[in-house]
């Protein structure tokens, strides 16, 4: 598989607040304004390269306006996507559905800012490629050079992000090491290093024994017993730092983990085979 080119259309939001308009076209928006004007969602499709092996690929481009709206009894909603793909080596279009969860959080208060988050991140549909089934898959939303699980939008503006997505194998999963976070920002422990760690398939993964490492001796974190990682779901392994979004998971280790020139993440199941690593650094350039 070479190009594929997206579009998008919103076809639903339920429950629905008041004033939803924009419906099966590329800008849904809501509510009755309170000042600028009303808030809703936006996708800009485009032209990428994808491949059939669980590589990720922006999907689109994702964009919330969010004005002060006048309340209407209703600020928690799902607001359905169906992104159109167009497969260049046949031709075709094939419709993929998700769903996003909307809250339209209080304008004042600690916590203004509205907050968007996937609940369906793999596509009922599938599209069959050289005889085996594939699903679209969505990852997380990139913003400013980071993916993350959920969507934070301040009040007052158009926010935009990235859709990360892949074409992966209906019923398989497909755990890699995505990401190295090293230098931390905490003076001599480094204590918010982590090793981020993503389910690019469509099925869950037990990784229950599970053990992330590096080269050097001690530095082992296995994973707890019942351990699930969900289609689509990134988690994060800190160093010295416990972060219940991103699962929850730390070293406890009083000094850094992961070498500031170089080094080389491995993840292996709980046979001790090698699933995926990850060199960054010194180690990228000769591992």
């Amino acid at each position: 598989m070479s190009k594929i080119t997206t579009s998008g259309t919103w076809t639903a939001v339920t429950p629905a607040p008041p004033g939803v308009s924009g419906l099966n076209t590329g800008h849904v928006s809501w509510g009755t304004p309170a000042g600028a004007g009303k808030s809703g969602y936006l996708f800009s499709g485009g032209t990428v390269e994808a491949k059939a092996d669980g590589s990720e690929v922006t999907l689109g481009t994702f964009t919330h306006q969010n004005f002060p709206i006048l309340g209407g009894g209703v600020d928690r909603f799902d607001v359905d996507l169906v992104v159109r793909i167009r497969f260049a080596e046949d031709d075709e279009d094939r419709d993929f559905s998700f769903r996003f969860h909307h809250f339209e959080t209080p304008n004042t208060g600690p916590n203004p800012d509205d907050e968007v988050d996937l609940p369906t991140r793999v596509s009922p549909e599938s599209v069959t490629i050289d005889g085996e089934e594939y699903a679209a898959v969505i990852t997380g939303f990139k913003r400013n050079g980071e993916i993350v699980n959920k969507f934070l939008s301040p009040e007052n503006g158009s926010n935009s992000a990235d859709i990360v997505a892949s074409l992966s194998r209906v019923g398989v999963p497909d755990v890699v090491i995505a990401d190295v976070h090293y230098k931390g920002g905490v003076k001599y422990t480094q204590a918010d290093e982590y090793v981020e760690i993503v389910n690019r398939g469509t099925a869950h993964a037990d990784i229950s024994g599970w053990v992330l490492y590096a080269d050097d001796p001690g530095q082992n974190f296995t994973f707890p017993p019942g351990t699930t990682l969900k289609a689509g779901q990134r988690i994060r392994i800190h160093t010295n730092e416990v972060h219940a979004e991103w699962g929850g998971f730390s070293y406890n280790s009083g000094r850094a983990i992961w070498n500031d020139k170089g080094d080389t993440a491995h993840l292996s199941d709980r046979q001790g085979a090698l699933v995926s690593d990850y060199s960054y650094g010194t180690e990228a350039e000769t591992y």
